[in-house]
């Protein structure tokens, strides 16, 4: 008689199952070794600290969507980055990867002077944006906006 786990005792399915297991956590592993290295390159080179990067992932519908969002280091507010749509988790940080590495060159500069509706503290936030809709979107991002008082916004020039 075969002992618990002999190949004596399996069967050709439970070997082809074994396979299909250990090939799929195989690529699941190099998954997850994908998704850290992009995810690393994306904090680097926006310059914030690893807990000032947050990586929203969700599902709609065959499409897996990234909300890059950044947490400000003087005021500690979230803010949405940059949204992405892609096949896998892999193909959204590769595009959001791309985003970071030139939209500097390709988004206006805005800057918003704003403050929590009761704060008497004005806070100053920087954004780039297609557009002003853009940087609105991207500023009340999970955000009430009968919360917040926006005392205004400008446009940078230029340069």
């Amino acid at each position: 008689m075969g002992t618990r786990g002999s190949s004596a005792t399996r069967t050709p399915f439970d070997l082809r199952l074994r396979r299909g297991t250990l090939l799929a956590t195989m690529a699941e592993q190099k998954e997850h070794v994908n998704v850290a290295r992009l995810q690393g390159k994306i904090r680097e080179h926006l310059g914030l600290a690893p807990d000032k990067v947050i990586f929203d992932y969700r599902t709609e519908g065959a499409d897996t969507v990234l909300d890059l969002i950044t947490i400000n280091p003087v005021h500690e507010q979230s803010f949405l980055f940059k949204t992405v749509k892609g096949r896998d988790r892999v193909e959204v940080l590769e595009r959001a990867l791309d985003y970071v590495e030139s939209y500097k060159e390709k988004e206006s500069s805005y800057t918003l002077q704003w403050c929590e509706r009761g704060d008497k503290d004005l806070q100053t936030s920087y954004f780039r944006g297609a557009n002003l809709y853009d940087v609105l979107h991207k500023f009340y991002y999970g955000r009430d906006p009968s919360s917040i008082v926006i005392y205004s916004v400008l446009l940078s020039p230029v340069s």
